[in-house]
């Protein structure tokens, strides 16, 4: 398994970072590196349960599908999930920790391994699919901290 730890502190409070990362999925795309395209599959409110499918354009020219399940969903603390169907298998996980100064200190955590076709790019595509989460958490951040995306619901 291949994991990823990635985190980023935004000058915004927790309920904010979650309302765009948790709440505005089909806008992911303006901020996320190798996302062309998010889409909640179930009607509803996101919550515990929900499903999610990514389209994603990824180095090298691959172009796959993957859909997610929320199996936790702990507003605005933690959001964690598995991926259900596509060539990533294993688990994905966002914290959100709010500081006093009110900053709030993401966690991004993935255990995952490649499959299909991905699994025979290697090392190659792992080492450049962490890059891209690097990149979308610093793009995260520049894009909360623009005022971009939905504020905080109640």
């Amino acid at each position: 398994m291949s994991k990823i730890h990635e985190t980023v502190d935004i000058k915004a409070p927790a309920s904010r970072v979650w309302a765009v990362v948790q709440e505005d999925a089909e806008h992911a795309p303006k901020w996320s590196s190798y996302l062309a395209k998010a889409e909640q599959l179930d009607d509803g409110p996101p919550g515990k349960g929900t499903r999610y499918r990514y389209q994603l354009d990824l180095p090298g020219g691959f172009k796959e599908s993957i859909e997610v399940e929320q199996t936790v969903y702990s507003k605005p603390k933690h959001c964690a999930g598995r991926f259900i169907r596509g060539p990533l298998k294993g688990t994905w996980a966002y914290t959100y920790t709010e500081r006093k100064d009110g900053t709030t200190h993401v966690l991004y955590e993935m255990d995952y391994e490649l499959g299909g076709l991905l699994r025979f790019t290697g090392g190659l595509l792992t080492k450049q699919y962490a890059e891209g989460i690097r990149k979308t958490m610093a793009a995260l951040k520049q894009y909360v901290e623009s005022g971009k995306g939905p504020k905080a619901k109640a």
